[in-house]
């Protein structure tokens, strides 16, 4: 395993963990990042009206399209160093 995969593991750990809970805006980025990093581009059609949630979960993960993974991971661990410090 990588040192990347290794310190984007332990971010995810953390994320769970945060002092305070992120707003909603910085929650649907983490998703997002993590979902690139995880699997790669979104796949899959997007959820309906009827699934709020959902469609803005799609919706920040399409908003990544095209960024590589190790980029993504690596975006991710920026961003819980962040928020564990703010």
């Amino acid at each position: 395993m990588s040192d990347l995969q290794t310190q984007f593991e332990a971010a995810a750990a953390a994320a769970q963990q945060l002092p305070k809970r992120p707003d909603n805006n910085t929650l649907l980025k983490l998703y997002a990042l993590y979902k690139q990093a995880t699997a790669g581009d979104v796949a899959g059609k997007k959820p309906g009206f009827t699934d709020p949630v959902g469609r803005a979960k799609y919706d920040a993960w399409t908003k990544l399209k095209g960024t590589g993974q190790d980029s993504a991971m690596q975006q991710y661990i920026d961003l819980v160093a962040e928020l564990q410090s703010s």
